[in-house]
């Protein structure tokens, strides 16, 4: 029964779906199940689910962030007219794009939280000045052609692997950055950027850097849309049109993944698994022929769908009420004498205190 719940929950309802999604593609295109099909499946997805995973960030902390498809595209034009075909310049180019990766995330986080300005406006901002520098730098039209050793990083991989045949270096890049991620929501970063979602001003209370915290969520979603950025150039190429609509996409999947928009609850998981579902279900479109031209609006639906559905779910589960656990209903019918109540406060007390230290400690330390 429990775990009927659980996947009918907004936060498991997303696996339940992307199964039968699977499936269903499966079933219309056998190919599918072939495990190099598979495998190029998840290296086309990898981009938009490093992308997420950067959205699930600044989301649980009840922010947005609309500049990373620009971000996206001016990393991918920077690789392009910088590197060239000399692979001595990988590394260094490399660098100077997760530099600008942590000056625009810097830039999105303190406008935000030191002048108060909403983060909604200061990325869609940030998102005009990318796209209007790309373009200004490119004329709109497709410009360079790194090295093969710099487009490696996206479309290559090991290769010759028993039963697999390819792993591309795209899965196991997006294996090792959600790994990253799901370490970061256990520790106190994580924890305390899922409290400013929930509750901020109860973190301010706890003695929290709120503005330091948030600013650094904003640059783990920058340095995600560059990680995207470099995997695409190896097979999308150098063009301005590359990187558009990601932050629309990664949103999507993030609230698909069960995560609720304005933050304090989610699942860093359930976002990456909300960006194979959206991909699914873009295939399951193509071999049914709907027109692509059709992609956005559905990809509006399943926001609207989606975000309803959390909602619906969270106020069914605040009219159940909290559940009282038994151990504490027992020990409340035991409690029949003054002393014992004086006992058991102030043993409560005792508790609420060292665990208020143990949580300002953490969080200071952080």
């Amino acid at each position: 029964m429990n775990a009927l719940r659980t996947l009918v929950s907004p936060r498991g309802a997303v696996f339940l779906l992307l199964v039968i999604l699977l499936v269903a593609v499966t079933i219309l295109n056998p190919s599918f199940a072939e495990p190099g099909q598979f495998m190029r499946f998840i290296q086309r997805v990898a981009p938009i689910a490093i992308v997420a995973i950067g959205q699930y960030f600044v989301i649980i902390a009840g922010e947005f962030d609309l500049s990373q498809g620009s971000l996206i595209t001016a990393q991918v034009i920077i690789a392009g007219n910088l590197v060239g075909q000399d692979d001595a310049r990988t590394i260094p180019v490399l660098l100077l794009m997760v530099v600008v990766g942590v000056v625009v995330g810097l830039v999105n986080g303190v406008i935000t939280t030191l002048l108060k300005v909403p983060s909604f406006i200061v990325t869609l901002g940030m998102m005009l000045a990318l796209l209007g520098g790309v373009m200004w730098w490119t004329g709109g039209a497709a410009t360079g052609n790194p090295a093969d050793s710099f487009r490696e990083i996206g479309r290559g991989g090991i290769r010759e692997v028993p039963l697999l045949d390819f792993i591309p270096w795209a899965v196991l890049i997006l294996i090792a950055w959600l790994a990253l991620g799901i370490w970061i929501t256990k520790r106190p970063l994580g924890k305390t950027l899922m409290a400013v979602g929930d509750n901020a001003s109860a973190v301010d209370y706890a003695g929290a850097r709120r503005a330091w915290v948030t600013t650094r969520a904003f640059v783990i979603s920058s340095l995600s849309a560059t990680l995207s950025a470099v995997l695409l150039v190896g097979y999308a190429g150098v063009h301005p049109s590359v990187g558009r609509g990601y932050e629309f996409t990664a949103i999507t999947a993030v609230v698909l993944g069960g995560v609720v928009l304005g933050g304090g609850r989610g699942w860093i998981v359930g976002a990456v698994a909300g960006a194979f579902a959206l991909e699914a279900v873009f295939m399951l479109l193509n071999i049914a022929g709907v027109p692509s031209t059709l992609r956005d609006a559905v990809q509006g639906i399943i926001i609207i769908a989606a975000v309803a559905y959390s909602a619906v779910a969270f106020r069914a589960r605040r009219k159940r009420g909290p559940q009282v656990p038994e151990l504490i209903a027992a020990e409340t019918d035991r409690s029949d004498s003054t002393d014992t109540d004086r006992s058991t406060i102030t043993d409560r007390s005792t508790i609420t205190d060292r665990s208020t230290s143990t949580i300002h400690t953490e969080t200071r330390g952080d």
